[in-house]
């Protein structure tokens, strides 16, 4: 083989092979500087970047073997302990062995304590390399050594990986006293957040496995956390199940509101269908319930599912990964998620950093959800959706008698009957916010969400008929069906069709405002129009709050104790959530108190695509082929959706210098897009309540990282 070789190297070059050692090294960097010089130019004539896949730097190193006698061996050592973060080196020391015999080992040893027996001359030598490594990365090493008759020999070192825990203790202890001695060093609090990430922080937030098993299938990781459960496929099922004392996985195609009595009670979500903002991802991240959408693998039939050849049956055990996507067979053991007290020392500097530049709050539809949302440190309520407050199974019989109502008297009544509850679910967010802003989205979905399915109706039908109520349902749902209803009559076009109902809405919000400013609280109000298009459509809108605005100004008010009472400020917002309203973003400001960016409506109206239906077929195909670089709808498109926002926020602002700017899709939990929303000069991000530490240290490492666009 090396005689063809150095004939081939003579027929290229026109000279022989060189025999010394020194042309043979020069000769094959030369030839790396060739290649590499060759490439740059390819790349710079076709405008591109250099691929990452061309290959790596080359490292020459005198060889030793570690495996000699019994005065060799072969180890890996980290400078901490990488599992815990404690200040202690710990690693694997094989003696007689092979590199690779320990690079592939489990590092799991408290110490070297093999290595400090046999040589402790050379331990103490290591530990010194290792105190040095600390001082010049400032960070913690992952280092391979070899010790050949009695010498030691460094082979490699990096910057080593670490568990979420260890990376919390070792930013904050490296803060305080990174090195000690001769080797002292520290690192900031700034430097100290920058090497925390969001997988850091949600590994001490949600329950883990301790261990995985092979996953039958994978879906999209729409909630993270660990869940184990039997499996049920029908909503009723599992609340029954669940009453009787067991842990549930419920399994759908897809879930829809008639499904939420399941989902509340479920330990984790299923489903085949689905993207990451489908009904069932975006109901799961709100309440931390871990979910796996999109697995389309996933086949359902009847009362089991079966991927592949792997079948499994209602009351069958399933672990689900709600941070991987992962699905697997059995009861898998977790670990717990109690958070360290460096978690809350980190948050703490990061709300010391973005501090008055960039708020963080919380998309939020209950009291409950409001109260974990200002314990995970929410500065406020970014959307607060109020068709979640219709799905309850108390409140959806009402909204479909609102819907089928004959007469508007019958439509009246509902609607009374609506007020009435939506009322009190306001008033224990605003008792849970008290002192903060509460942005209350009114009605945005199409009314054909709070109906079954006309599929499913259809096929009662057919199999075993309806009842009354069930034949007036299928009526209207045909009535309600729209070839493209998330394009159709939904958000502020419902309200043109339907506008007592967000009069009703309005008046039920400011009646709990009344309510608990009586009680005490400081409820922060802000009304936002959803899904605008003109200034003409806005104006229209602001016209019906205002309307019951003033009907509230003119009625006396008082407190328990007979004082008057002050009423709260209200401030009148819209949603930008289409390539127009970014666009005429100054004729909007006109009629706006604020704008909040609905990412999700924007990403899906700007591509072009239907959100559920493309992340889980089409867009892993559009990922591999290079065809997309990341997931819009996970991390914003920053070169066309990031635009728009960027327009309309200038575009706002010049038309109206003080006029608030958030988001409130789901990219207001994303680190990356929450760094294009600070440079954009927008107000505040939003995001699921156990996002929002995420949000509060991204936040901060955008500021510490990037230039502010002058859009105040």
């Amino acid at each position: 083989m090396s005689e063809q070789y150095k004939a081939v190297v003579k027929r290229e070059t026109g000279k022989d092979f060189p025999q010394e050692p020194a042309k043979q090294l020069r000769g094959a960097i030369e030839a790396v500087f060739r290649s590499w010089n060759g490439a740059r130019a390819i790349a710079y004539r076709v405008r591109e970047k250099i691929s990452h896949d061309l290959g790596t730097a080359v490292n020459v190193q005198a060889m030793v073997f570690g495996n000699r006698n019994s005065q060799s061996g072969t180890g890996v050592g980290f400078t901490r302990n990488a599992a815990t973060g404690e200040n202690k080196p710990y690693g694997d020391y094989l003696i007689n062995a092979q590199g690779e015999d320990v690079v592939a080992g489990i590092r799991n040893t408290e110490d070297l304590d093999a290595l400090k027996r046999q040589f402790s001359g050379v331990h103490a030598q290591l530990l010194e390399i290792f105190a040095r490594l600390e001082r010049h990365y400032k960070d913690m090493c992952d280092t391979e050594f070899t010790i050949e008759d009695g010498k030691l020999w460094m082979l490699q070192t990096r910057v080593g990986k670490r568990t979420g825990a260890a990376a919390l203790r070792m930013a904050v202890e490296m803060v305080k006293n990174g090195g000690t001695g001769k080797y002292k060093w520290k690192i900031s609090k700034k430097e100290a957040l920058m090497r925390i990430t969001a997988d850091h922080l949600d590994s001490v937030l949600h329950p883990q496995f301790a261990n995985k098993s092979k996953a039958i299938a994978k879906g999209l990781a729409a909630s993270p956390g660990a869940a184990v459960g039997k499996v049920y496929f029908t909503a009723d099922d599992a609340e029954a199940a669940a009453k009787s004392g067991e842990a549930v996985i419920l399994v759908r195609n897809e879930t829809s509101p008639e499904d939420v009595h399941g989902m509340m009670v479920a330990k984790g979500i299923l489903t085949a269908r689905g993207g990451l903002v489908s009904h069932a991802a975006v109901v799961a991240r709100g309440w931390g319930t871990p979910a796996v959408v999109g697995a389309d693998a996933v086949k359902i039939d009847g009362k089991q599912f079966s991927v592949g050849d792997t079948v499994v049956r209602e009351g069958d055990t399933i672990s689900l990964d709600g941070a991987t996507g992962e699905i697997m067979l059995g009861a898998l053991a977790m670990a717990g998620s109690k958070p360290p007290a460096e978690f809350h020392t980190i948050l703490k500097w990061a709300d010391e950093i973005r501090k008055g530049k960039l708020n963080v709050r919380a998309n939020a539809d209950t009291g409950d959800d409001s109260k974990v949302a200002r314990d995970f440190g929410a500065e406020g309520i970014g959307l607060c959706r109020t068709e979640h407050m219709f799905l309850a199974p108390d409140r959806l019989p009402v909204v479909r008698r609102m819907i089928l109502a004959a007469t508007a008297a019958e439509e009246a009544a509902a609607l009374e009957e609506l007020r009435a509850v939506q009322k009190e679910d306001f008033a224990a967010i605003l008792r849970a916010m008290t002192g903060l802003p509460v942005t209350v989205r009114l009605l945005d979905p199409p009314l054909h969400e709070f109906l079954p399915r006309v599929d499913e109706l259809e096929i009662k039908a057919a199999t075993g008929g309806l009842s009354a109520e069930e034949k007036q349902l299928l009526k209207a749902a045909h009535a309600w069906a729209e070839v493209n209803p998330m394009l159709g009559t939904r958000g502020v076009r419902l309200g043109v069709i339907k506008p007592g109902l967000y009069a009703m809405q309005v008046q039920a919000l400011m009646e709990a405002a009344d309510q608990v400013a009586g009680e005490g609280y400081q409820p922060v109000v802000e009304v936002m129009i959803p899904l605008t298009v003109t200034d003409d459509e806005l104006a229209l809108a602001r016209s019906w709050v205002e309307g019951v605005l003033r009907d509230f100004a003119a009625r006396p008010r008082t407190t328990p104790s007979g004082k008057k009472a002050k009423r709260p400020q209200v401030t009148i917002g819209t949603m930008i959530e289409t390539p127009r309203a970014a666009i005429r973003a100054d004729e909007l400001a006109a009629h706006a108190d604020f704008f909040s960016f609905g990412t999700n409506d924007l990403t899906q109206m700007t591509f072009g695509f239907s959100r559920d239906d493309v992340e889980s077929r089409m867009m892993p195909a559009y990922l591999e082929a290079g065809l997309l670089k990341r997931n819009p709808f996970e991390t914003i498109d920053q070169t066309g959706v990031g635009e728009l926002v960027e327009m309309a926020a200038k575009r706002g602002r010049k038309a109206k210098r003080k006029l608030k700017l958030g988001v409130c899709g789901e990219h207001g939990g994303d680190p990356e897009s929450i760094g294009l929303f600070y440079r954009a000069g927008l107000d505040y991000v939003s995001c699921s309540p156990y996002r929002i530490p995420i949000a509060r240290l991204a936040a901060a490492q955008a500021i510490i990282g990037g230039a502010k666009s002058d859009t105040k």
